[in-house]
This record gives structure tokens, C-alpha cells and sequence, in this order.
């Protein structure tokens, strides 16, 4: 007989590191044309529906005056669904947005979790600065860099070697899951209108035109800034006037 060699976990899967955010737009019925029509029901009835055949660019002035004076749900008759790949951690911020959101992100449930691990990048500030409710953070040293990516390697490896002891013994993908750290990537679908998005760049974004300033963790940043960058090609008028009244949502 044979003798066959067993192979542990921690020699057939290995983890990966990154410090991207991925952010698509998968599907969308969005445009400047959406906000007109809604709004001009109001006063034209069932003439608005000529607002689909129109240039928006004729009635720009009026998007401004329904974000200057905050008349919002014309800005809610539009839709955007983005696929995001993200740490963990991320998603637990970006799941207090509630109104105006749909989520559905992926099942440790349900399927075996890739080791798909965050590590800061060397352009992430790693040192915080000034007491709580009024700090900055500054760039780290080198040898701060190292220790927090080093760290964290370890750290990911040993979680996720006994995520897969646990899973080759049989234990239920739900339990064994729970040894896994939040740095660990997941996706999900998220699904919006331009009002709800708005509100979301306003807290989850830093910008030079915002009235009211904002203090994000710089990876959900990341995530707003790609959504917002989508968003703007598609109802660049809106976007705009957006940014003209101060950045907060109507």
C-alpha cells in the first residue's frame, strides 16, 4: 500500500494583499432628464413627459434651484446598482446608509471566503494626530509601514489557515467564519438614487466645496469618490449643481 501524503490547508491556499477599491456601475437608469420630469409635474401635469425629449441642459437653472432650496424628491426618480469589492470594514460604515439604499453583499453562509486581504498602501496617512473630535492624520514613518504590513500578514495567514483547518474538519462554513478579521474583502451590489448618493458623498467625502466638512476613513472615501465619479458622467448637471450649493444633499 501506498501511504498518501495529507496536505495541510496553509500549503494549498494563499492569501493576497491589496489596497485597491473596486467600484462598477452595473446597471442605471439615471440622467438630468429624470429630475425635470419629476419636477415639472407639479405645475405641467402629464406635459412633463415632453422633459424625455428635451435638451436638460435648457433647464440647468432649474436643477440649481431645486438643490439651492432643497426640494429633493425630484432628485429621487432615477437609479444606480454598483458592484463593490471592499475590506469588511468598509461595508460596516457603508451599511448605516439606510434610506434610499438596497444592499446585497456576499454570504460567508453560503460559499467558502477567498483570502483576499487589505494591507494600507504607502500613500495611506497611518498616524493620528490631536484628540478625539479634532485630529488629523499624518503620514506614517517607513518602519510603521513595515510593522503594519507585516502585522497584518501575519495576522491574515494564521486567521485564514484556521478558517481552512475548520472547514477540512467539517465544521459549518458559518461557524468557521468567525476567526476571519475585518480586513478581509467582500463584495457586494448597492443599489441608490441620485438624493441617497448625494447625502452618502457629503458624509463619506472630503471636498473642497462642501459646506458642512466631513471626516471619512479614507477607504470608504476611496469608494465614494469612484461612485461619484461614475455618477457624474451620468447626470453631469445635477452633479454640478451639487457641488455649487455646498455639497449637501437636497
Amino acid at each position: 500500500m501506498t501511504e498518501t501524503s495529507q496536505v495541510t490547508p496553509a500549503e494549498t491556499v494563499k492569501p493576497a494583499f491589496r489596497s485597491e477599491i473596486s467600484v462598477e456601475l452595473v446597471k442605471h437608469a439615471a440622467s438630468d432628464q429624470d429630475v425635470l420630469w419629476a419636477a415639472r409635474v407639479s405645475t405641467a401635469g402629464e406635459q412633463s413627459l415632453d422633459e424625455l425629449k428635451k435638451d436638460p441642459e435648457r433647464s440647468k437653472g432649474l436643477i440649481n434651484y431645486l438643490m439651492r432650496d432643497r426640494h429633493g424628491s425630484p432628485f429621487e426618480h432615477n437609479s444606480m446598482t454598483f458592484f463593490i469589492s471592499a475590506p469588511i470594514f468598509v461595508f460596516r460604515e457603508f451599511m448605516r446608509h439606510r434610506v434610499g439604499w438596497s444592499y446585497n453583499e456576499e454570504s460567508g453562509r453560503y460559499r467558502e471566503l477567498q483570502p483576499v486581504f487589505y494591507v494600507p498602501g504607502p500613500a495611506r496617512k497611518l498616524v493620528q494626530e490631536g484628540r478625539p473630535g479634532k485630529y488629523v492624520f499624518v503620514d506614517g514613518t517607513p518602519e510603521q509601514h513595515g510593522l503594519a504590513e507585516r502585522s497584518m500578514q501575519e495576522s491574515y495567514r494564521q486567521a485564514y489557515e484556521s478558517y481552512q483547518e475548520m472547514l477540512a474538519a467539517g465544521v459549518a462554513r458559518e461557524v468557521a467564519r468567525a476567526v476571519l478579521p475585518v480586513g478581509l474583502y467582500s463584495s457586494m451590489y448597492a443599489t441608490c438614487n441620485a438624493r441617497s448618493l448625494m447625502h452618502f458623498l457629503g458624509l463619506r467625502t472630503q471636498h473642497e466645496q462642501a459646506k458642512v466638512p466631513s471626516f471619512p476613513q479614507r477607504e470608504i472615501e476611496m469608494v465614494g469618490e469612484r461612485m461619484e465619479e461614475l455618477w457624474a458622467g451620468l447626470m453631469p448637471l445635477t452633479h454640478a449643481a451639487f457641488n455649487k450649493n455646498g455639497r449637501m444633499a437636497p
